[in-house]
């Protein structure tokens, strides 16, 4: 029987994580490369970028970036096609880029609609379908998902966010069927599933829940840095190698309430 810190070693592995220069994606990168992961960081502005692959160059971690729009297909094969050029195969991904957009559902702009599904789950797709071929070559992959309990479950008197509700039940879909499609050449598919954590995102949504929150969740509070990146680490190692199609909720038990 293998040791438990073998388990959960990453040493040797590639991952690509979308959306990794801040918030939630900069920490399940962090929790990679300190498992042993050398990583490809992608964010939409180089001024994210730069400051975060320097942060994680000078704790000794082997670290690249690109900016990249991950609903442009050109640029998501040209992360992928620059990932093996620089480390020679991909292992990971982490589709964890996403956007939202506030508004009632009888106003909200189509373009603005289309943009977050254009983003949060047609990136998805792209990413993993660019990078599942890789994947497919070696017969080994773990991707992971970030999606969102707003795919599970809407609030009466919370925020609005249609598109971004959608987007993430849609990607938690997709979880199911890449998995079903890939599982037999050895590529597992999960998503992860956050409730509220503090981000550039998160919040604006984050001033109308946390009274409800701290009223009702079994867990009374938003949640903190650091209880994403060990069930990204999990995930993405060889401890959940029996896990595939899932989706693993992180939301203090909010969804149970």
């Amino acid at each position: 029987m293998r040791p438990l810190n073998e388990l959960y070693d990453l040493t040797g592995r590639v991952a690509i994580v979308t959306g990794g220069s801040r918030g939630l994606g900069e920490e399940m990168a962090e929790g990679l490369a300190e498992a042993g992961a050398a990583l490809m960081l992608c964010a939409r502005r180089e001024q994210w970028l730069t400051p975060t692959l320097e942060t994680l160059r000078g704790r000794g971690f082997r670290v690249e970036g690109m900016v990249c729009d991950v609903a442009n297909p050109e640029q998501v094969q040209a992360v992928v096609d620059k990932t093996v050029a620089v480390y020679g195969k991909v292992d990971i991904l982490v589709n964890n880029a996403g956007i939202s957009w506030g508004e009632e559902p009888e106003t909200m702009p189509l373009e603005k609609w289309q943009k977050v599904i254009d983003v949060n789950l047609t990136g998805a797709f792209l990413f993993s379908q660019a990078a599942g071929r890789e994947m497919l070559k070696r017969k080994y992959g773990r991707i992971i998902n970030i999606a969102s309990i707003a795919g599970l479950h809407a609030s009466v008197n919370g925020s609005h966010y249609a598109g971004y509700a959608a987007s993430k039940a849609g990607l938690m879909g997709l979880t199911r069927e890449l998995a079903a499609s890939w599982g037999r050449s050895n590529i597992r598919v999960n998503a992860i599933a956050p409730g509220f954590f503090h981000s550039r995102l998160a919040d604006p949504a984050i001033v109308h829940a946390e009274p409800h929150i701290k009223a009702t969740s079994p867990i009374p509070r938003v949640g903190d840095a650091g209880e994403l990146k060990g069930v990204a680490v999990f995930l993405a190692a060889d401890a959940s190698n029996y896990i595939t199609g899932q989706t693993i909720v992180v939301d203090g038990g909010r969804t149970i309430a």
